[in-house]
């Protein structure tokens, strides 16, 4: 299914502005390369997001609630 390095780029790729990595337990991470605002923190936008897998991972980035306002 591919290695870290691999599956990492292609997500990085997939949706910028997001940093991915995996922590000693296996667990992926996504994190924000920008601070949120204080209003996007109040609308309930994630700075972090965790999946058990890279697929995991990948669904939780695409249905995010905020992602059409993240090209601005």
């Amino acid at each position: 299914m591919g290695d870290f390095a691999d599956l990492k780029a292609a997500i990085e790729a997939e949706f910028p502005g997001w940093t991915v990595w995996r922590s000693d337990t296996g667990r992926w991470y996504a994190t924000r390369t920008r601070d949120l605002t204080d209003a996007q923190l109040q609308a309930g936008h994630a700075m972090t997001l965790a999946a058990d897998d890279a697929a995991g991972l990948r669904e939780r980035l695409a249905r995010r609630s905020d992602r059409p306002s993240e090209r601005d």
